[in-house]
């Protein structure tokens, strides 16, 4: 099946130049979320969409709900527009949208939403965009954290393993869902294309839940590295993200850390039942996190990340 991937003109294409211009003919399009003519011309003869694009950090509350709401908005129009030749729509939303939740009381697609954070809000918002505006069959996943080869996000996290060190805020974050890359995007192609996904929204994450710093120490333990573990009281991280939001709206750069996302690590938990995916599409495999950690480190050296 032939692809195209929509890219700004600034894109970074380190880790796709190889599939656009080698044999795998994969074209890009050039448009943003913010240009509603671009988008529709860069869905031309196109008959599955799948929305990835989002704001994870912003100056502010507005600018999530601009990234994440109005853009995904001039998506969904843009789709009507070629609803002729467009067959299914897929939003990649988050477990944000749908709030924090335990182990014992796992969060679920008929759940009430609760975001705690405007990023969570905003994902929300990017559901009911498609919810309500799209004319054409729609799917939403819910992703919770996502780790793997070529994400930088957990990439501070190994690189603060291997000197030794397992921070531990003080009631933040009991247990977390979580989710390898290559399992996920196996995962969102299933529900692109089964027809039982149409009109429904799923949770997709490993069923196996991390417990307080296993994750780290997981990573310790491949990395052959003996750790001490910093207990840190909350105040500790509430200082860190005030500075970094201070920092961020000075110097105009939006940074992961600031007052919202103390909100989401100050959680009880990020745990999602993701069973229904399973028992309505079926076809997925969830690989132990122990084989992820592992393929992700592996990577990382690879690249002289780490």
């Amino acid at each position: 099946m032939p692809v195209a991937v929509l890219l700004r003109p600034a894109s970074n294409r380190r880790f796709i130049e190889h599939h656009l211009n080698g044999p795998d003919q994969v074209e890009a399009r050039l448009g943003s979320l913010d240009d509603p003519p671009s988008l529709r011309a860069a869905l031309r003869d196109v008959t599955h969409v799948i929305h990835c694009a989002g704001l994870t950090r912003a100056l502010d509350a507005a600018g999530f709900f601009r990234g994440n709401q109005a853009g995904t908005r001039h998506l969904v129009d843009a789709v009507n527009d070629h609803g002729n030749a467009v067959r299914r729509l897929l939003l990649i939303s988050s477990l944000a949208a749908g709030g924090p939740a335990t182990p014992d009381r796992p969060a679920r697609e008929d759940d009430p939403p609760r975001p705690v954070s405007a990023y969570g809000a905003s994902k929300l918002g990017a559901e009911t965009e498609v919810r309500t505006r799209s004319r054409v069959p729609w799917v939403i996943v819910r992703p919770p954290a996502v780790y793997g080869p070529r994400d930088d996000g957990f990439l501070p996290m190994f690189r603060v393993v291997r000197r030794g060190v397992v921070p531990r805020f003080a009631g933040s974050l009991a247990a977390l869902s979580m989710a390898y890359a290559e399992d996920l995007a196996a995962a969102v192609m299933r529900c692109l294309t089964h027809p039982a996904a149409a009109h429904r929204t799923y949770y997709a994450a490993s069923p196996e839940v991390l417990h307080g710093e296993a994750f780290a120490l997981e990573i310790a333990r491949q990395m052959g590295v003996r750790t001490f573990t910093v207990p840190l009281p909350a105040a500790v991280l509430w200082a860190a993200c005030l500075v970094q939001q201070g920092v961020s709206r000075c110097t105009r750069r939006p940074h992961i850390l600031g007052l919202e996302k103390y909100r989401e690590l100050r959680a009880p938990g990020w745990v999602c039942d993701a069973s229904r995916l399973q028992a309505e599409l079926g076809g997925v495999r969830w690989r132990p996190h122990a084989e992820g950690i592992g393929q992700t480190l592996a990577w990382y050296r690879k690249q002289g990340w780490l």
